[in-house]
């Protein structure tokens, strides 16, 4: 426990750069070089301080990096600062206090061998508990104090694991339902993104939409000014065996924060001019499958149309994105009830869907929440999206979220992969 006589050191972080003040007001520039971590370089600089007084010191930092502090011991022992005693010039983190796990013992080359005679591993168990990595705890995890992780940051860690795998095959995901305006551009965007950024790239946005697609208009443009109907044409050039893997680059449009890439309809254009017959969806779906792991689909409002149906028949999981208002959720209600009744393979589809009820600017929280309820009988998954004014208009980035909007995404696309399986 600190005290009001605790001695603090100060160090204030833009960038690489760091202005580091002890104790008795010696202000200290530090800087970063190519590879080096400055908030490490601040925590050993603390650490040589209090180690050199032979007098515990609190470490208070600020700056772009956020603002956090620790209580380092005289023999160099890091721990949280009390929330009790923070500055009055420094708002400190809420958050249950998490303990500290205790250093592992040197190991005895005497006990190489246990009671049982097995042979001491030196290879890390999978089942260890991995170091915290957000905020002051990740801060003293990678300067070599091992925290122990919030129950937030194990879901957290556990939803990235499962957006991250890579199955044996192809997966598509088909983001449906009949009413416009309801978030499945949206949805397929951040879905994608999510896959995208934490599974290595290799991922397509596929805009299914017979009816003025805008999923083109929220997303960034490639090199190429191409749609889906420069892609037909050349579909089975690109399925030849002379083909190279890049050759696809001319046809879609890559995201380059969040590394997937996007099949653009022509929204310019009416429906009678951009629609897709079935053998032509075939025929792309064989390009889609041969240079993608995995493909989600923004559909279009047409239930009836061949690309929508041949979607549904090709697809793994099901994304029923709607608003928390009456007529959108009973939209995506009717869409479950035309599948369970469509065939097995619709039926399987609805039972094992994944509901994102969105919250809108002018919505709240209890309105979302009770559209979600209505649905938790009928789907295997309902999860609900904060309002973030990064998804109301514009292009679709999952950096400009806030960080319980990015949570909320990740949970959706945690709750999709696990149906992929």
């Amino acid at each position: 426990m600190t005290t009001d006589t605790t001695p603090r050191a100060y160090a204030t972080v833009t960038g690489p750069n760091a202005t580091f003040i002890a104790p008795n007001g010696d202000a200290e520039p530090i800087s970063a070089t190519t590879g080096e971590d400055i908030r490490h370089i601040v925590v050993r600089r603390a650490t040589d301080e209090a180690r050199r007084t032979g007098t515990a010191l609190e470490l208070v930092t600020s700056g772009d990096r956020g603002d956090h502090r620790l209580l380092i011991s005289a023999t160099g022992d890091i721990t949280a600062a009390p929330v009790d005693m923070a500055p009055a010039t420094t708002t400190p983190e809420v958050a249950e206090p998490e303990p500290v796990v205790p250093p592992v013992e040197p190991y005895d080359v005497n006990t190489e061998v246990d009671a049982s005679g097995s042979r001491h591993s030196f290879i890390r168990s999978a089942g260890d508990a991995p170091k915290a990595s957000i905020g002051w705890r990740g801060l003293a995890a990678r300067a070599g104090i091992v925290i122990a992780e919030t129950k937030t940051q194990q879901r957290r860690r556990e939803a990235i694991g499962r957006v991250s795998r890579h199955w044996a095959g192809y997966r598509n995901i088909a983001v449906a339902n009949g009413k416009g305006g309801v978030g499945k551009t949206m949805t397929s965007a951040m879905v994608a993104a999510v896959f995208a950024r934490y599974g290595g790239g290799n991922v397509l946005a596929w805009d299914n939409n017979d009816t003025r697609g805008t999923l083109g208009w929220r997303t960034e443009q490639g090199l190429y000014d191409t749609t889906i109907r420069d892609l037909l044409p050349a579909a089975r050039d690109l399925l030849a065996a002379t083909a190279s893997v890049s050759d696809i680059s001319r046809f879609v449009h890559h995201q380059p924060d969040d590394r997937y890439d996007v099949l653009r309809s022509n929204p310019e254009l009416l429906a009678a001019h951009q629609r897709i017959e079935k053998d032509e969806f075939d025929l792309l779906l064989q390009v889609a499958v041969h240079y993608y792991r995995l493909t989600v689909f923004d559909s279009g409002n047409d239930e009836s149309a061949d690309r929508w149906l041949r979607m549904v028949d090709n697809s793994h999981q099901l994304v029923i994105p709607t608003l928390p208002s009456p007529e959108s959720a009973e939209s995506a209600s009717l869409l479950l009830d035309a599948l369970r009744q469509r065939d097995r393979h619709s039926a399987a589809l609805a039972t094992n869907a994944v509901v994102v009820v969105t919250t809108p600017e002018s919505g709240s929280r209890r309105a979302t929440n009770t559209i979600a309820a209505g649905f938790s009988d009928q789907v295997r998954v309902v999860e609900t999206i904060p309002f973030d004014p990064a998804l109301k208009s514009g292009q679709l980035r999952f950096d400009a979220l806030g960080r319980a909007t990015q949570d909320a995404w990740l949970r959706v696309a945690a709750a999709v992969a696990t149906g992929l399986d």
